[in-house]
């Protein structure tokens, strides 16, 4: 699924990205603007970028409306990932912890790819909004020990113990 757009267009994009702060806040959004005005107006793509936009100079507020409308266009499965990722954290930012708890888990189980690990940081992170301290730190320390060179085996058994409480 997702719509299919020019390389020379991703190109564009993923340079504006790069100097995102060489650029002010009004500038760096109205030159997204500018790109996402080249795709048509149906494009969950251009949703995506101008959402990101949005997110990224603080305004998850304004973020909100456009992943939904992005996700529900249609995306590639990497776009739709980090859409997923992105409105979970502005739904949290906007003090929707809950269903941002909600789409991160359901996304925790829809699959695995090298952002697995975001998913469970920003899962995290909801948790924490939502009273599930102990919950958030098993999350991420599982996270973490996958990454370690030594003790993995007794830190994810430590980050299992937060939840069940300690073996006899």
């Amino acid at each position: 699924m997702g719509e299919t757009y020019n390389e020379e267009w991703e190109r564009r994009v993923s340079e504006l990205w790069d100097s995102f702060d060489n650029y002010s806040e009004k500038q760096f959004l109205a030159k997204m603007e500018e790109l996402a005005a080249e795709l048509p107006a149906d494009s969950a793509v251009a949703a995506f970028e101008r959402a990101s936009s949005f997110d990224s100079t603080g305004h998850s507020d304004l973020a909100v409306p456009l992943y939904r409308q992005a996700l529900e266009l249609g995306l590639n499965e990497d776009r739709r990932r980090q859409a997923v990722i992105q409105l979970a954290s502005s739904l949290r930012n906007i003090g929707q912890a809950l269903e941002s708890v909600a789409l991160l888990t359901a996304e925790q189980n829809a699959g695995s790819d090298d952002l697995d690990d975001a998913v469970s940081a920003f899962l995290a992170l909801a948790l924490v909004d939502t009273g599930r301290e102990r919950e958030a730190v098993s999350l991420a320390l599982t996270a973490l020990s996958r990454h370690l060179t030594r003790y993995q085996r007794s830190l994810a058994n430590y980050a299992q113990e937060l939840i069940d409480g300690p073996s006899s």
